[in-house]
């Protein structure tokens, strides 16, 4: 059963729409006014609020700022209810990022099929979306509807094909669009004064690129570069400010699927600086395999040059060549024709620093 939380502080209204919720199958919570209603939101977690704008203690405007300022209560669906219909009202409403107004009076269908396309639009950006060009093409048509986006959203998206080797940004570029990886594998890496390469990222298919950059509106601070020949959607950088800054549900789906592989780029990046070049290189190995792994079972193959290996690590080819010739001593790792297969990942993972 929905839950849908219910601020207005005239009680016969309130007990008149609360009373037609329930009738339809909804739980509903009451609040008489704006501050009883931020602490109920904070508490019960509803799936959609219904909020009236003018009230005494906090406004409907200060309700909805308050609790998009919650990373808890910001992505809760809001509806407005007020009795005035100029157009600031609505404008400042929906600047503040309100999902939709209702102008008194209004009929029990009205209410319903308001309360209904909340629902059922936040269930939709909820889902998870199928990591694919056609997932993608799914989702930003979903975000398109909700805040009448057509002029901003193609139909069809663009594949761009990147060759093997060849660069999809630079080190020092401004960022000018959002990188989707629709086929293929790509690493992100940075560059010193000597021309050494570090990498600081393996991307695989259905997976976003250059996002930070274009988040915080600066040069990239490192280059992408695909390992294989791939298959990238672009969004433009005006494209993507319009669906993050004009719609709160779509700036929490974007910041979901954006921020997904940030705790692991952190904790990889402190072991790769703490632990010692065998470690590193154990940790490099297990990276490849999760990011590319190709067959289950207990012999998978790494398919990354031995270059890009080092650059993974932070240490020379040689280093790296070396370690790999005592992993495979070890029956630790097989090599054949130049491939890496990796024999025992549980003693690789276990391998003491």
């Amino acid at each position: 059963m929905k839950k849908i939380l219910l601020i207005e502080d005239n009680h016969e209204i309130r007990e008149n729409i609360a009373e037609i919720l329930a009738l339809a199958n909804y739980d509903v919570l009451e609040a008489e006014h704006g501050k009883a209603g931020v602490e109920l939101a904070k508490a019960q977690k509803p799936d959609l609020i219904i909020c009236d704008i003018m009230m005494p203690q906090l406004d409907g405007y200060g309700v909805l700022h308050m609790l998009s300022k919650n990373p808890a209560t910001s992505g809760i669906p809001f509806i407005f209810l007020t009795a005035k219909s100029e157009k600031d009202d609505f404008r400042k409403g929906m600047n503040l990022g309100a999902d939709d107004y209702l102008t008194k009076p209004f009929d029990d269908l009205e209410l319903l099929d308001a309360v209904e396309m909340r629902l059922k639009k936040n269930e939709i950006l909820r889902a998870d979306f199928q990591k694919s060009a056609q997932g993608l093409n799914d989702f930003m048509q979903e975000a398109r509807g909700l805040e009448d986006l057509n002029n901003l959203i193609s139909n069809e998206r663009k594949i761009s094909v990147f060759k093997k080797k060849q660069p999809l940004f630079a080190e020092g570029q401004y960022p000018h669009a959002l990188f989707f990886l629709s086929k293929g594998k790509v690493k992100t890496f940075k560059t010193n004064e000597e021309g050494r390469e570090y990498i600081t990222n393996l991307y695989k298919e259905g997976e976003f690129i250059g996002y930070l950059d274009l988040l915080e509106d600066q040069a990239y601070r490192e280059s992408a570069e695909a390992l294989e020949d791939s298959e990238v959607c672009i969004i433009n950088k005006e494209e993507f400010h319009s669906l993050l800054y004009q719609n709160r549900d779509v700036a929490n789906k974007f910041i979901k699927i954006l921020s997904g592989n940030l705790a692991d780029r952190e904790e990889r990046l402190l072991k790769l600086a703490y632990n010692s070049v065998r470690k590193r290189v154990a940790e490099a190995l297990l990276l490849v395999e999760k990011q590319y792994q190709q067959n289950q079972g207990q012999a998978s193959k790494v398919p990354i040059s031995r270059e890009d290996l080092a650059n993974i690590v932070g240490a020379s080819k040689e280093t790296v060549i070396r370690t790999l010739s005592d992993f495979k001593d070890e029956k630790l790792i097989s090599i054949n024709g130049g491939k890496i297969t990796i024999l025992n990942l549980e003693k690789l993972a276990r391998m003491r620093n």
